[in-house]
């Protein structure tokens, strides 16, 4: 009984992790979509990469420059605190490691919907009145909202499983930090092969429905390509 009640505690705490992380990509990876998909000036395949970077980066990299960043002796460090506000080795700074580590998985998807989303419609929009924010919600985003949505799908994934750079800002405080994925680590470290094995299972089931979904809701492949 023991194990379920830790099996549990490390799922909400992904499950909440995930969902603050995708909601904030929902507008920052969105809104970075959009500005790039728009934009035409030298260096935006520079800011580009730099913002897809986090994708290819491994997450112990990542952790890194977040507590370089953030962290007590970081960049930002002492203005956070003088804020009152404390990231590492808080439920806050896992969801900055899972909303960094799965930014590009929103972010590139809402470029592509956005530059080949149809420009005439949003046209026709401007000439019959509506204003820019106006036509941005009304046309262009629901447009876009199957990539989008993918998109979200698969951040959320990525965040639920999120490991590296949680562990780096957040560490492995068990019914406040521990994840999912650190559960397992401090499991396997453990001996708790029972307690592992719960945390793999709900882990893979809810990583596979929301694969399935993203599957479901991406853009349809064009006649004529082969995935």
């Amino acid at each position: 009984m023991s194990e379920l009640a830790s099996g549990w505690q490390p799922l909400l705490l992904s499950l909440q992790v995930a969902i603050w992380a995708t909601a904030i990509n929902l507008v920052l990876g969105t809104a970075a979509g959009w500005w790039l998909a728009r934009s035409r000036w030298p260096g935006r395949n520079l800011i580009d990469a730099l913002l897809t970077l986090p994708m290819v980066l491994p997450p112990t990299v990542l952790g890194y420059y977040l507590l370089v960043l953030v962290g007590q002796g970081g960049v930002l460090g002492p203005l956070l605190s003088g804020l009152g506000i404390q990231l590492v080795f808080t439920l806050s700074g896992a969801i900055l490691a899972a909303t960094v580590v799965s930014f590009p998985l929103v972010f590139r998807p809402a470029r592509a919907a956005f530059e080949t989303s149809d420009r005439e419609l949003e046209g026709a929009a401007w000439v019959l009145g509506l204003g820019r924010a106006a036509t941005f919600f009304r046309v262009t985003l629901p447009l876009a909202w199957r990539a989008l949505l993918s998109g979200l799908l698969l951040a959320f994934a990525r965040a639920l499983g999120e490991f590296g750079a949680t562990l780096m800002i957040a560490g492995s405080i068990p019914g406040q930090t521990q994840t999912l994925s650190i559960g397992i680590y401090d499991a396997v470290q453990a001996g708790q092969d029972g307690l592992a094995w719960q945390l793999v299972l709900i882990t893979s089931l809810v990583c596979m429905v929301t694969l399935l979904l993203a599957h479901w809701l991406s853009p349809p492949t064009p006649a004529g390509r082969v995935t």
